[in-house]
């Protein structure tokens, strides 16, 4: 009789929290990546750095630049890490046509928002956003706060 796998719940490598922030989310992508190996590595002891990282469109292909995964102490000899290298991300050219488009509007970008496992491989989840104003910025800080008032007032009040 065959086991049914659970899903992880650790399956999160990291976020980018700085994204919400400062920017709208439009639409949801989950792309793959290509790696090296170090960087799987790296990535398994969670050392990775997503938020100054942003996704650029060149020649039909998609690429994350800025995502800085830095190499373990342990890593191999016979490489030269390069923590800061452009990361090649895949989908489908039907989504990356649409996507260009969308990105030479006015006012669109692409942000990469995690990367997580799926099914033994690394995926990076991206959004098509908007950038904020400032005033908006100042209404998700009062949001924020609202609700961590309330928060702390019902459990004052369940004591």
């Amino acid at each position: 009789m065959a086991t049914k796998k659970k899903a992880n719940p650790s399956s999160r490598i990291a976020d980018n929290k700085k994204a919400a922030y400062n920017y709208f989310f439009e639409e949801r992508f989950e792309a793959g990546m290509v790696l090296e190996g170090w960087e799987v590595k790296s990535l398994r002891e969670g050392k990775v750095q997503l938020t100054d990282g942003y996704v650029m469109i060149r020649d039909g292909e998609m690429f994350i630049v800025g995502c800085q995964i830095n190499p373990l102490r342990s890593a191999s000899t016979h490489t030269t890490p390069d923590s800061i290298r452009t990361k090649k991300l895949l989908l489908h050219k039907e989504q990356i046509r649409r996507l260009t488009g969308k990105v030479e509007q006015k006012g669109y970008t692409l942000v990469p928002l995690n990367l997580h496992w799926k099914a033994g491989k690394v995926k990076c989840e991206i959004a098509l956003a908007k950038g904020k104003a400032e005033h908006d910025k100042r209404d998700t800080i009062k949001d924020r706060e609202g609700k961590r008032e309330v928060e702390r007032a019902m459990k004052s009040r369940n004591r």
